[in-house]
């Protein structure tokens, strides 16, 4: 199944949740089905927005977007988090307010609203559950996994109270466990959107094994100016300057060079590598100019090499 086909069924799923936690809720007087419905407002939302994310990412490249627009759904992660946060802030408001005022809910209702939306949310989970590492479908899978913990809390809140009637406080203290998992889930979406936005190194990438892999391959005696970092979850980029023994020729080179480029692409999931080949090391000075620097002082042997 396509991510485009996984994100449509999950989204129509939540808008038929969405519609009869509103009307049950209401119905039941229960902050606590209210308050899961707002939180699945925002993964409509946010679904949207990841299917519009996933139909640029696949859009071509263009001139004036010269690596595509991979983006684009790192930007949607982003902007899901945001939203997530501040429905947040509502309910903790109208929880709290509940908690001073209670009001009669009617239980028996919001345990069986809270055991069909926690049917959905899972199932909506599995769904989106595509073994990828993409960030865009990782944010909705994270936010159909909060749902279906939220609906649990719901639902055993609602459990109680059918035990205990007088205890109503149970349904708003289930509103402010909702709430908790939500900060939580937009904690982790933020920190890795904001991660990807900044270029950082991916976590999952040791720079030291990365260097050691790049000088195992024969013929490169060292390697400086090495970069990495994401355009999105799945596109990742590298930059190096790489020294060659031995002062090979032109196609001596770039056989080295084509090597480290099959060898970072399998082990480490670079799928776009610039390598910068040497006979010598470029010296940033004054005195002697880097080659980055002044392109006609390239050293005999030293190509620039580019694969995607």
């Amino acid at each position: 199944m396509t991510r485009t086909r996984r994100l449509t069924l999950s989204l129509a799923l939540n808008v038929v949740l969405v519609a009869v936690q509103i009307i049950y809720g209401v119905a039941a007087h229960s902050t606590g089905l209210l308050a899961d419905a707002g939180h699945n407002v925002t993964d409509v939302a946010a679904l949207v927005l990841s299917l519009v994310a996933v139909r640029l990412a696949i859009r071509p490249r263009s001139a004036e977007h010269s690596f595509g627009n991979h983006r684009a759904t790192i930007l949607a992660g982003l902007a899901n988090a945001a939203a997530i946060t501040a429905v947040t802030v509502v309910i903790v408001f109208e929880s709290v307010r509940r908690l001073y005022h209670p009001e009669h809910v009617h239980a028996e209702v919001v345990v069986i609203v809270a055991a069909v939306a926690l049917a959905l949310n899972g199932l909506a989970a599995m769904v989106l559950r595509d073994g990828s590492g993409d960030l865009n479908m990782r944010s909705a899978l994270l936010h159909m996994l909060g749902d279906a913990l939220a609906s649990l809390a719901v639902l055993i809140s609602a459990a109680f109270l059918l035990a205990v009637p007088s205890a109503m406080w149970l349904d708003p203290a289930s509103a402010l466990v909702v709430a908790a998992i939500i900060v939580y889930e937009a904690g982790l979406v933020f920190r890795s959107s904001v991660s990807v936005l900044l270029e950082s190194t991916p976590s999952d990438v040791d720079l030291s094994d990365l260097t050691a892999a790049m000088r195992g391959v024969e013929g490169v005696d060292e390697i400086h100016d090495l970069h990495v970092w994401s355009l999105s979850s799945e596109m990742r980029v590298l930059s190096a300057h790489l020294v060659l023994t031995g002062h090979p020729t032109l196609e001596e080179a770039q056989v080295i060079g084509d090597q480290v480029k099959r060898t970072i692409a399998g082990s480490f999931s670079i799928l776009h590598s610039t390598l910068e080949l040497e006979c010598e090391r470029c010296i940033d000075s004054d005195d002697d100019p880097c080659p980055m620097e002044s392109p006609d002082s390239l050293p005999t042997g030293a190509v620039t090499a580019h694969h995607h």
